[in-house]
């Protein structure tokens, strides 16, 4: 909301922008240094920092490096530094680089001649990681639970229910609250009053109850049906893929809301039927 803030974000990305469309232009193989001009000696880089009248004075120089490693010969260090020499050696010659690499005709090519795939085995690539990859977290088990109905203080936890179709909660109170969660081809019936339900993560799941002076909330779930046997002010269906509702003459007046959902129907009475 700070625009002082915008501003301050813009100009930061706008750095790396310019700077990326500056490397495409003139660094697209990277830093580029000229061979033919002059090599800058210490003195002229001093004279250099010296010679701008609001540039502040150079540092002090480093302290002096602590005496060298002890070699038991001199050979390994003959080694080392000739070893880094021919390494300078070829980074100094550019594109020149790849011209000792050797000329691959085409009948030294496997995919150009066959018979060259049939004397053994194929090489792996080094660049590409051949490590076993881990299991599928699709492929592991899933873990089991074991299916809950009680009462926790004031809420009815109803969890982790399979195939079961004579699920009763009785003796409730206005205060109390029930929450279903991962409920699958079962149907549960709530008798007496009680304040809210909460369906979540259910999947063909029925719910019979008789009054909610509260809400009646489906939430991440698929095929469920509800019917209302007394009253009910408000459903709300989020998230959900096929929901029957069926209300009763007394909770025609109910508010039914909705979002993210799909293929819900509301069943209303009449003449006896729906």
């Amino acid at each position: 909301s700070d625009t002082r803030h915008v501003d301050w974000v813009k100009s930061y990305l706008n750095i790396w922008s310019e700077l990326q469309a500056y490397i495409k232009e003139h660094h697209t193989t990277g830093l580029t240094w000229s061979k033919t001009g002059p090599v800058a000696s210490p003195m002229s880089m001093r004279s250099v920092l010296t010679s701008g009248a609001c540039l502040s004075p150079p540092p002090p120089p480093p302290p002096p490096p602590g005496p060298p490693p002890i070699f038991d010969t001199e050979t390994v260090k003959d080694e080392g530094t000739a070893s880094r020499s021919a390494l300078f050696a070829q980074l100094n010659q550019g594109e020149a680089i790849t011209k000792g690499l050797r000329h691959v005709s085409d009948d030294q090519k496997t995919h150009k001649n066959p018979s060259l795939r049939a004397q053994g085995p194929s090489v792996r690539s080094p660049t590409k990681s051949h490590t076993s990859s881990p299991t599928s977290p699709k492929n592991s088990p899933q873990q089991s639970h074991a299916p809950v109905l009680e009462l926790e203080g004031k809420k009815w936890r109803v969890e982790y229910q399979e195939d079961k179709n004579d699920l009763v909660i009785n003796n409730t109170e206005l205060k109390q609250v029930a929450y279903i969660f991962k409920c699958n081809k079962s149907t549960l019936q709530i008798k007496g009053k009680i304040n809210s339900i909460t369906i979540d993560n259910c999947k063909k799941f029925g719910l019979v109850f008789d009054n909610v002076v509260g809400i009646v909330e489906v939430i991440n779930s698929r095929d469920i049906q509800i019917q209302v046997m007394g009253k009910v002010p408000t459903i709300s269906i989020n998230k959900t893929e096929g929901c029957h509702i069926y209300l009763s003459e007394e909770s025609l007046d109910c508010e039914i809301v909705s979002a993210k959902s799909s293929e819900m129907n509301i069943l209303i009475p009449q003449d006896g039927d729906y």
